[in-house]
């Protein structure tokens, strides 16, 4: 049996998105949990103050991985780092904190970098050298499991859930000077739209019970739900049809939705800016046709069996592999 590789995970001690107690605690099962279970690799949690002296780490090391490339959750400095020959693999930044992170390619000397944004898109926010992988995580199997029946939940309703922009024209002004390209309301335009229907039930970002890990408890009280991204497929896209959900998907050439790999009357229902209305109301005039639930199940299959943290996991120790 080979020697497990070892990781040292870095991060800031006080990144709430590691903690466990954040409303999205789908990194912290995916950093603290998934890479915990897997036997191939023995990761040790070094949560940082402001600075960070690399050479605490001497022969006990084989990888280090970076919370992420972006300053947030990080430390200010990592000592030592630009002396150190052992291999650093990164997580991408939020593609609208890019243009600032790249300064840390050479401050913290990564190698590699892993993602769940296509590949079309990390090449136009970064420099054609940098090393990446697409890994498709933040999917925590076991919050999915003994999911509500398909025929026992809310179908005349179709659920909109997340943050979304504000349709006020100060505030899109106000916004697009703070942040053009990549505010919410450029970010999330069809999502933003459907709120305007009234067969639309529209569950916010936080201001509800469901957060933390209930997030699939408020999925599996509808039948159909919205996935809907301008830019990017984010974790909606298989966090909800691995909840058993009929997914409304945007997916458009701008968007690059097809790299997820569900497809069209298959394993989701496409949608976008033209076709919405009319998909929604397909469904909602005709609910109780079994290839509703058909579409669901498929979704829910792809989903699970593709894209939970596990087998990211295994992805990620691929390129860990490569490197040592």
């Amino acid at each position: 049996m080979k020697n497990k590789i070892k990781v040292a995970f870095i991060y800031k001690h006080d990144n709430v998105f590691l903690s466990g107690k954040h409303f999205d605690n789908t990194y912290y099962h995916f950093f603290i949990n998934a890479l915990n279970r897997n036997d191939r690799i023995e990761v040790t949690n070094y949560p940082t103050n402001e600075k960070f002296d690399i050479n605490t780490l001497k022969d006990k090391t084989d990888v280090i991985l970076l919370w992420s490339n972006a300053d947030f959750g990080m430390p200010q400095e990592i000592i030592g780092i630009q002396d150190c020959y052992i291999p650093v693999i990164s997580r991408g930044s939020d593609p609208g904190d890019a243009k600032k992170a790249k300064k840390n390619h050479k401050k913290w000397k990564i190698d590699y970098y892993f993602h769940f944004l296509p590949e079309g898109l990390f090449y136009e926010l970064y420099p054609s050298d940098f090393k990446y992988k697409k890994i498709i995580y933040c999917l925590e199997e076991s919050l999915y499991q003994n999911i509500a029946p398909f025929q026992n939940r809310k179908k005349n309703k179709i659920l909109n859930s997340g943050n979304v922009g504000n349709t006020k024209l100060i505030s899109r002004i106000i916004n697009d000077i703070r942040k053009p390209e990549w505010n919410t309301y450029r970010c999330k335009i069809l999502r933003t739209k459907c709120n305007a229907l009234p067969f639309v039930d529209y569950t916010s970002t936080l201001q509800h019970e469901f957060v933390n890990d209930r997030y699939p408890q408020l999925l599996q009280n509808y039948q159909a739900a919205i996935a809907a991204d301008t830019k990017c497929p984010v974790q909606k896209y298989w966090e909800i049809p691995a909840a058993g959900c009929l997914t409304f998907m945007e997916v458009t050439k701008k968007n690059r939705g097809t790299h997820l790999g569900f497809e069209d009357g298959e394993s989701a229902v496409f949608i976008n800016e033209n076709n919405y209305v009319e998909k929604f109301k397909e469904y909602l005039s005709d609910v109780n046709n079994p290839k509703w639930e058909r579409i669901a199940n498929n979704g829910r299959k792809f989903a699970l069996e593709n894209f939970n943290n596990d087998k990211a996991v295994l992805s990620l120790i691929e390129i860990m592999e490569e490197l040592v």
